[in-house]
């Protein structure tokens, strides 16, 4: 699929979620990622988890919905779906660490071509004091994608050859899901799945990295 405008941060929610595999465990990290739950059918049945201690997580909550005691690990207001579960901290992490989530949603602020994650500092000094619990789940998960804006404010790349910023984790990355572009790598290299307002050409000349496509 490619189209002629950039997609919107729902419309690249939407492109995520479609992509979940049905019954899957699935961690949506802070900030973007959070959007894909509103977008995932009741026929996919996944079940989402938060590292804060809940299984069955549904959509973000709006107005009666809200419930100050019912967040998400971004502090967002979120809902729950019949059978919703609440653990201890510790016993979410076990999960995160144990493998036994099928994939992760995350945002970042670069991807390098092998995969790399760098995702919790910008070595700002009013940059978050700790990676808190991205490194669990980009090594614990299955599959760790991440949703993020293709360029800065300066329209420099974020995905690189290598990494600039402080390292979440290594080779972990198998999908970039972007306004411009969705990703995916792998031991071939990286391949662009599809492309939104952006040719080719100039995606190759913008993003420093090796590029190939799919076939039809």
């Amino acid at each position: 699929m490619n189209t002629e405008a950039p997609l919107s941060k729902q419309q690249i929610a939407a492109l995520v979620a479609a992509d979940i595999e049905a019954g899957s465990f699935v961690n949506l990290g802070i900030g973007q990622p959070t959007l894909v739950a509103d977008h995932l059918t009741p026929e996919q049945d996944v079940t989402l988890h938060t590292e804060n201690g809940m299984l069955g997580m549904g959509p973000a909550a709006h107005g009666d919905e809200t419930d100050a005691d019912l967040i998400n690990a971004g502090k967002i207001p979120v809902t729950e779906l019949p059978g919703a579960a609440y653990f201890h901290h510790a016993d979410s992490f076990a999960m995160m660490r144990g493998g036994h989530l099928d994939v992760c949603v995350l945002g970042a602020f670069q991807v390098s071509a092998a995969g790399d994650l760098a995702n919790w500092s910008t070595g700002a000094p009013d940059a978050i004091p700790a990676v808190g619990g991205a490194m669990d789940l980009a090594i614990g998960a299955k599959q760790t994608w991440v949703m993020m804006s293709l360029f800065t404010r300066d329209g420099v790349a974020k995905f690189v050859d290598t990494l600039e910023y402080p390292v979440t984790g290594l080779g972990c990355v198998t999908r970039v899901y972007t306004e411009s572009a969705v990703f995916l790598l792998g031991p071939d290299g990286v391949r662009v799945r599809s492309t939104h307002g952006i040719d080719l050409e100039e995606l190759r000349a913008r993003v420093p990295v090796a590029l190939a496509t799919i076939e039809a």
